[in-house]
């Protein structure tokens, strides 16, 4: 559906820690007038908004923090930190007029200069160079140099760093839990230990060092889920902190009361929970931990694409190179890029050749031969020689930055899948809650035997098995795995939804010229008269067609490159319109055409006539090559498949898949290509814009449809189709009518695209049913159900880890996604 919104917003979002929360951010944000469309991910914790003109950015971040949480504008991987050198000052007025020069020029976010230091401290985003700050601060009359630049702080940073925050809270946590544990367990486990404590410490003493360490532990480990949980309760809006908050408060407080008033409670009910409050909340934490390094591995993709890019590139400064920063690159520059180096952005090549390995970014494992014209693209890497390149893209506009947003949308996409979930789990934290407080009461009441305690104890259980973080994760997380695998494997979803649909196809139609065929005329025969040097009539008839402009020409100088041949030089060339070529080399009259132009020269092609049969039967173009008054050589041009065409549509077939293909050729021809790859339906003979009638008719057989083109010339056929898949050279990512752009010529990648999808998808439902059956199975247990039959109660401590482990296996499962091979070919 076109979305007809003026405004896009990306908003970083903390402070969210379940499916409950997602929620909640999404209805806060739609509530803000003008807002069309909001879409939450917990995984990436990052907010998309459509919006009109008349929204502003601080209207949807107030709008998130009245709902509870923080939020602000998101920052593109392109974000940059700068420290500069500043030369020059000498009073504070020096400070102001550097800070305000700064601040003036367009893409800087923030400008902090120390006089103390002579260090300016800049947050910039492109189109913003180094070199435009630098400048700014010479106007300003100062002098200036780059100390230090770097990426701003990303998710990866973020999560590492929220990681090792938990992991000091879960050391500090369990420094003091074990001891509340030890004393308290210890007796109920071990008669003698029980003895000994009543002997030397006693049991009031016991529990009052227990009230000292469980306080500590909740004020400081703890306090994490009072500060989000306790004010999501007043707000009505209740997530994963509030049930832990509340379930670890109720232990605690009624442990209190029993410590300093029991004469408050009924005597059989006089016990204390301190060891569950600790425990749970060092439980959690652990989860917590481990659940931030799980995450962390989910981004690993997005990563990994932005190290391909070298920090440093050698730019042409009047008659030498020069060292600079990649961010100071500007359109036009001349660098120079030497044997063994990554490729600092995209460019042309103007001097040199060399062999460049593009498998980072195609998947493909043979290296590409570079030479003069040819187009190189930023994060791959130079081989043997050296190049000297014109750039025509930096920034944002490069091949890599797009991939890379490319990406980072998809990840933070939302599919329909997830529609059902969100709508569940926006209530089920408050519906946890009333099943807590109704457990409660059903002990209290009705079995007044089991005394105050185990109703508190059931409650408690109940709110902290219930937390639905494993809901939240489960398909955000399986999204960001996949898609980014399948970046490293040169798929490129532009949105997540994408994902879903590919797996629902039942046929895929292709286009066939540069899709299944290679797209550009090769020499794919070449039969001499027997006695005949190949090789030297190949020289012969390359040499002769160096001079020809036409397409078949092409083909036939560049399989003499292959061989690495020389090639004669030609006098009297001649081109005979719609009949062939003809020269002379070395004292030789040699003539290079189709049989009329042989016949038009009383040439016999008889001994060739079984050949030709052949050849004209597969398809191909049939010409010949005559020395003097001799016909000595017939060879065939034609578009030839793709090496790995005939096993992507087995492949294809293997998933289930109906396979069609549409072509402008000839029926004859279509078919003989149909035939050869095993393809189910043909559409022969039509004309571009006729593409789009046939998806209808292919839709209306089968069912939903993907097509398949090269993205140039099949865009009306891409964005009709219900997934369009663009098969790219690198080069053509930035296809806009696409739902999926392969970096890689190869239609493997179509096979790829469609194993991840399934493979994706799967992996979310998997984690659904767990997260999902992990609390429809325990919530009962946790509430009671089976004390009646064999006295079965689940702990609150048991309760919490099974909480933990439920998000890590979801995270784990997810992360198995990294583990997809790449289809050979």
């Amino acid at each position: 559906m076109q979305n007809t919104s003026e405004q896009k917003f990306d908003l970083d979002i903390s402070g969210m820690s379940c499916a409950s929360c997602v929620g909640r951010v999404e209805r806060a944000l739609k509530k803000v007038e003008g807002v069309e469309n909001a879409n939450v991910n917990l995984a990436t914790e990052r907010a998309n908004v459509d919006a009109n003109n008349q929204v502003k950015a601080e209207d949807l971040i107030q709008a998130v923090t009245q709902a509870g949480y923080s939020a602000s504008l998101h920052h593109a991987a392109t974000a940059q930190h700068i420290q500069l050198a500043v030369e020059g000052m000498t009073c504070a007025s020096c400070v102001g007029r550097v800070e305000r020069a700064l601040k003036k020029v367009e893409g800087v976010e923030s400008a902090s200069v120390n006089l103390a230091t002579e260090r300016a401290d800049v947050d910039f985003n492109a189109p913003t160079v180094a070199q435009d700050l630098i400048t700014a601060i010479e106007k300003a009359g100062y002098a200036a140099q780059i100390l230090k630049q770097q990426q701003n702080r990303d998710l990866d940073q973020k999560r590492e760093e929220e990681a090792q925050s938990l992991y000091k809270d879960l050391i500090l946590a369990v420094v003091l839990a074990a001891p509340v544990f030890i004393l308290e367990m210890g007796g109920h486990l071990i008669p003698a230990f029980h003895h000994w404590i009543m002997a030397n410490i006693g049991m009031h003493n016991s529990w009052l060092l227990q009230f000292i360490l469980a306080t500590l532990v909740l004020i400081f480990p703890g306090r994490r889920f009072y500060k989000i949980g306790i004010p999501a309760l007043f707000r009505a809006a209740p997530d994963m902190n509030s049930l832990v908050a509340v379930g670890t408060l109720a232990a605690y407080s009624y442990s209190v009361i029993a410590t300093f008033l029991p004469q408050l409670l009924p005597e059989q009910s006089i016990a204390v929970y301190y060891e569950s409050a600790v425990v749970i909340i060092a439980l959690i934490l652990f989860g917590r931990y481990l659940e931030a390094k799980a995450k962390g591995r989910t981004t690993q993709a997005i990563q990994h694409l932005i190290a391909l890019q070298p920090k440093i590139a050698h730019r042409k400064n009047g008659d030498h190179f020069e060292d600079v920063e990649i961010t100071s690159l500007q359109s036009n520059d001349i660098i120079m890029i030497k044997p063994g180096e990554k490729i600092p952005t995209d460019g042309t090549v103007i001097d040199g050749s060399s062999y460049v390995d593009e498998s980072m970014m195609t998947g493909e494992p043979i290296a590409v031969a570079k030479t003069i014209h040819d187009k190189v693209i930023g994060g791959t890497v130079n081989q043997q020689g050296s190049l000297t390149v014109k750039t025509t893209a930096v920034g944002e506009q490069t091949v890599l930055a797009q991939i890379i947003n490319m990406v980072e949308q998809a990840q933070g996409s939302k599919l329909p899948i997830q529609t059902l979930v969100d709508r569940i789990t926006l209530w089920f934290v408050p519906a946890v809650m009333l099943l807590a407080l109704i457990t409660f009461f059903v002990w209290l009441f009705f079995a007044p035997q089991a005394g105050l305690s185990l109703a508190l104890v059931n409650a408690v259980a109940v709110l902290i098995i219930a937390c639905p973080c494993a809901m939240g994760l489960a398909t955000p997380t399986s999204i960001m795995v996949g898609t980014g695998r399948a970046a490293e494997m040169g798929v490129l979803f532009r949105q997540g939804e994408a994902l879903q649909r590919l797996k629902d196809s039942k046929v895929v139609a292709f286009d066939k010229t540069g899709t299944l065929t290679l797209g550009q005329p090769q020499l794919t025969d070449f039969i001499c008269v027997e006695g005949q040097d190949e090789t030297n009539l190949l020289r012969y008839a390359a040499s002769l067609e160096s001079q020809s402009e036409h397409p078949i020409a092409d083909a036939v100088v560049h399989a003499a490159k292959e061989k690495n041949l020389s090639l004669f030089p030609i006098q009297q060339f001649q081109a005979i319109v719609g009949s062939g070529i003809q020269g002379q080399i070395e004292q030789h009259k040699v003539y290079l055409g189709a049989v009329r132009f042989m016949q038009s020269l009383n040439l016999s092609v008889s001994h060739f006539s079984i050949q030709a049969e052949q050849l004209a039967n597969q398809g191909k173009s049939p010409f010949y090559l005559a020395i003097d008054d001799q016909v000595l050589a017939i060879l065939a041009i034609a578009d030839p498949l793709k090496p790995d065409s005939l096993s992507a549509i087995q492949a294809l077939h293997t998933l289930g898949l109906k396979v069609a293909m549409i072509s402008g050729d000839n029926k004859t021809t279509a078919e003989n290509i149909a035939a050869q790859l095993g393809i189910d339906t043909v559409i022969a003979e039509v004309l571009p814009e006729e593409k789009v009638q046939a998806l209808t008719q292919l839709k209306q057989q089968y069912g939903v449809t993907a097509f398949v083109g090269d993205g140039i010339n099949d865009a009306p056929a891409l964005a009709s189709a219900d997934i369009g898949i663009a098969i790219g050279t690198g080069t053509d990512v930035a296809i806009e009518t696409a739902d999926v752009v392969l970096m890689s010529g190869s239609i493997q990648g179509v096979v790829n695209a469609f194993a991840l999808s399934q493979a994706t998808i799967r992996n979310i439902k998997q984690n659904l049913f767990w997260a999902f059956a992990y609390n429809v199975a325990l919530i009962p247990i946790a509430a009671g159900i089976l004390y009646p039959i064999n006295g079965t109660l689940l702990s609150p401590m048991f309760a919490a880890a099974a909480m933990a482990l439920s998000s890590t296996f979801v995270l784990t499962n997810a992360l198995r996604l990294k583990r997809i091979r790449i289809s050979q070919h």
